[in-house]
């Protein structure tokens, strides 16, 4: 048996053994799941090996890296600076954002950002990694982009645009223009408590578990009609490898086992963090954290209600995919924990959301990464446990 830390209540043991049997089929190589019930944690477990190698174990305080499971806590932001009446999601962008106009932009609303429909997948142009990483160049160059598409007619996945997109609104209303990490940091992480950095402090890189493999790594043995789909939307002209690479500039190899990726403030992609952190945000949504509840019900109705049309293809990812106010709602592409469900999955097989019907938070963190964006199936059994767990209650 695999060796296994943490501890879980009574009545939840079935999350263990899921996880468990993740580890014991070789499906993982690192990994850490935590479950919230009530404002109370029930699961917090972790286990495997930190490194490829297998040199290190997989231990309590490791941190991993998290891809777009990083963009639900950016929603979070935002969702927070609405309450606050610094932002509407009926506002268009411009009115925060002046320069954002640029191109017919004008009009577009805060909402259409937020669910990926206004066309800014990747900029215009040619970008370095470098230029990526610089606040300031990317928002302008943002800004000064022509959408892809007539905003409002379609949507499609802003893998990476997205958080600077959301992240410079934040920052434009906040009231001491703090950055997006530092908003996280200081009216969410210290707030709740816990450990997740979107700008990783040089003085916790050691603790970082490196990402392995990755959607690049597309399995020769897979079934052809997926390998061809997975080709086709992720080659490095169609809109889905743009929205990937940012025309290219993430396409280094291990890009994000990368100290200066790390280091910069990426809030669609590199959330830093663990298991137990995620969920006990997710459950400071819907209900008291020891005293602590980041936003009000009403909020949360908003948040997470289907925006995108039903059933309308993602032009980036092909398949239907459900957004409300910057998290994915539960839909095909993202199942969490049924209806009702709302967070957002990350590259590889990470995930983290609420399900207020169950009073559930939920997180799953890992190092082997899957060839996939969303319902990891190791990530799907740890959630279909929890919440028949919370139902037999």
């Amino acid at each position: 048996m695999p060796a296994v830390g943490g501890a879980v209540s009574n009545g939840w043991e079935a999350v263990r053994d899921a996880f468990v049997n993740n580890l014991e089929n070789s499906e993982e190589i690192g990994a850490a799941v935590s479950v919230y019930h009530r404002g109370k944690k029930v699961v917090d477990l972790w286990g495997g090996s930190f490194d490829a190698e297998k040199t290190q174990p997989y231990v309590e305080d490791t941190l991993q890296l998290v891809f777009s499971t990083t963009k639900g806590i950016t929603a979070i932001a935002v969702a927070m600076c609405v309450e606050r009446g610094l932002l509407s999601y009926d506002e268009k962008v411009s009115t925060y954002w002046p320069e954002f106009a640029q191109h017919g932009k004008g009009d577009a609303t805060v909402a259409q950002l937020l669910s990926h429909q206004c066309g800014l997948y990747t900029v215009d142009g040619d970008i370095s990694l470098a230029e990526a990483l610089d606040w300031t160049t990317i928002t302008e160059r943002l800004a000064a982009t022509a959408p892809r598409w007539e905003i409002g007619t379609k949507h499609g996945y802003h893998a990476l645009t997205y958080g600077w997109l959301a992240g410079e609104l934040v920052r434009r209303v906040d009231p001491t223009h703090r950055s997006l990490g530092a908003f996280v940091q200081q009216e969410i992480v210290s707030k709740v408590g816990g450990e997740l950095w979107i700008g990783l402090p040089e003085s916790e890189e050691s603790r970082v578990s490196p990402m392995i493999g990755g959607l690049n790594s597309i399995p020769e043995d897979l079934d052809p009609a997926i390998k061809a789909m997975m080709e086709q939307f992720m080659g490095p002209n169609s809109p889905g490898g743009q929205a990937l690479s940012l025309n290219g500039a993430f396409g280094i190899e291990n890009a994000f086992n990368r100290r200066d990726v790390h280091a910069a403030e990426i809030p669609a992609a590199n959330g830093i963090t663990n298991a137990r952190t995620l969920a006990r945000i997710y459950s400071s949504l819907i209900s008291e954290v020891d005293g602590v509840r980041l936003l009000k019900p009403s909020t949360v109705e908003k948040v997470r209600a289907l925006v995108t049309p039903e059933n309308e293809p993602d032009t980036c990812l092909i398949m239907p995919t459900t957004f409300g106010m910057g998290f994915m709602v539960h839909g095909p592409f993202s199942l969490f924990g049924g209806p009702g469900s709302f967070g957002h999955p990350g590259a590889g097989g990470s995930v983290a959301f609420a399900l207020p019907e169950k009073e559930i938070g939920f997180g799953y963190v890992m190092n082997q990464m899957a060839t996939n964006l969303a319902n990891d199936f190791r990530a799907q059994r740890l959630a279909e446990s929890a919440v028949a767990c919370a139902s037999a209650l």
